[in-house]
């Protein structure tokens, strides 16, 4: 056996809303031998606690067995709602991360369970219909398109397949879906050359589905499915894994485009394995190409073809205001570092962790520290630095926190 981490991260309304001295107990889910029993901090996380787990061979190659240790979370909080979550894989030298929110309106002693199924690259999913990869545009008695491809705060998740009437319509914060997306699709084991590209495969399949309106279009009250036979896997309350987080949180307004088409590539994939899709990224095919010392770009033209390219998205909606286009660090001044520390300063009421600093446009040591504080707390490199990914990250959570206030 090998050694993964854990970290739990439990919050009320939002992660603008911590939930210090909540109570987090580990469970293993095939002999039920409670692990270990944690309390929250102020910033409403646990510490990281290591965990058995499979060697980490068995996520290198397919049809090996399963490569990932399993674990169940109980979290409990006076006058919350408790919350079970079984299932919650952990993988070889690999930070797990668990989120867990609690429904403070309820206020019983009800305890709500979910239940994660197995990893898409261990179980066999439905195949994926295929669709054109550039999508006919709808008319003008359709709902409007964007003018561009834009990043959405939220994308509607139908959690099932699209004529389930029965099936929950879920909100969630766009680079959570994707990051939770990304987590059940591929192995955070993984080359990060390997990563990268079916992330970004990811995000354009999602951001076609935001840009054409295609089932809104259709009459439907949603962006996207987590069916795998129509869409891309998406498990409710999943854990995701912090490197498919960072890679996320580095490239999610960046999509894969073709030169004179007006929308993100419809970037269709599957395993490889249990399916095949000529045309197609093939996950475990990408795989191979990285470690044969292939880099994303070139694992992404072998699949379709060598006339793509990446763009950016010009808007990330939500957002108060866009990243400056340089680094923020010591030595830096202006409006753009008076904005970041405002921002900080705001999140510290709710994250106490972080310190108070002074609102000056000047990039000082304090500054560094807080945002280094911040990096830590929220699973980004700490690097004191506020970088396009830190940016974002900070405006998220600031408004997570506005909305609370």
């Amino acid at each position: 056996m090998s050694i993964g981490k854990l970290i739990v991260n439990v919050f009320g309304q939002n992660q603008g809303d911590p939930l210090q001295d909540a109570s987090i107990k580990i469970v293993n889910s095939q002999t039920k031998e409670t692990i270990d029993q944690l309390v929250t901090n102020s910033s409403g996380q646990s510490d990281i606690i290591q965990l058995e787990s499979p060697n980490v061979e068995y996520s290198l190659e397919p049809g090996a067995p399963k490569p990932y240790g399993e674990f169940d979370i109980l979290v409990e909080k006076s006058n919350f709602s408790s919350v079970s979550v079984e299932g919650v894989q952990i993988f070889s030298d690999t930070l797990a991360i668990q989120d867990i929110y609690l429904d403070y309106e309820k206020k019983t002693s009800e305890n709500l369970l979910y239940t994660i199924p197995e990893h898409n690259l261990y179980a066999n999913y439905p195949a994926k219909i295929a669709e054109d990869s550039v999508k006919k545009l709808p008319n003008p008695s359709g709902l409007a398109v964007l003018p561009q491809p834009v990043i959405p705060e939220y994308i509607v998740v139908h959690d099932g397949v699209p004529d389930d009437t029965t099936a929950a319509n879920y909100w969630i914060p766009y680079k959570s879906y994707i990051k939770n997306v990304c987590s059940s699709e591929i192995y955070p084991t993984w080359p990060y050359e390997c990563i990268v590209a079916n992330v970004l495969v990811i995000i354009s399949f999602t951001l076609n589905r935001v840009f054409t309106e295609w089932y809104r279009n259709k009459g439907y009250n949603f962006t996207i499915t987590s069916s795998t036979a129509y869409d891309q896997s998406f498990v409710y309350q999943r854990n995701i894994f912090s490197k498919i987080s960072e890679v996320v949180d580095a490239f999610f307004s960046q999509y894969i485009t073709k030169p004179n088409i007006e929308q993100p590539l419809f970037t269709q994939y599957c395993d490889g394995q249990n399916t095949y899709c000529p045309g197609w990224l093939s996950q475990w095919g990408s795989k191979q190409l990285a470690d044969n010392g292939a880099n994303y770009s070139e694992i992404l033209k072998n699949y379709y073809g060598y006339d793509i390219y990446l763009d950016i998205a010009s808007q990330v909606e939500g957002i108060p205001s866009s990243y400056p286009g340089y680094i923020l660090q010591n030595g830096s001044s202006g409006n753009a570092v008076r904005t970041i520390q405002n921002q900080l300063v705001n999140i510290s009421k709710n994250y106490p962790l972080i310190p108070k600093i002074a609102v000056d446009g000047i990039y000082g040591n304090e500054t560094t520290k807080a945002v280094e504080i911040f990096q830590s707390t929220f699973g980004l490199p700490q690097t004191g630095m506020v970088d396009y990914a830190t940016w974002y990250e900070i405006s998220r959570i600031y408004v997570a926190v506005r909305k609370l206030s």
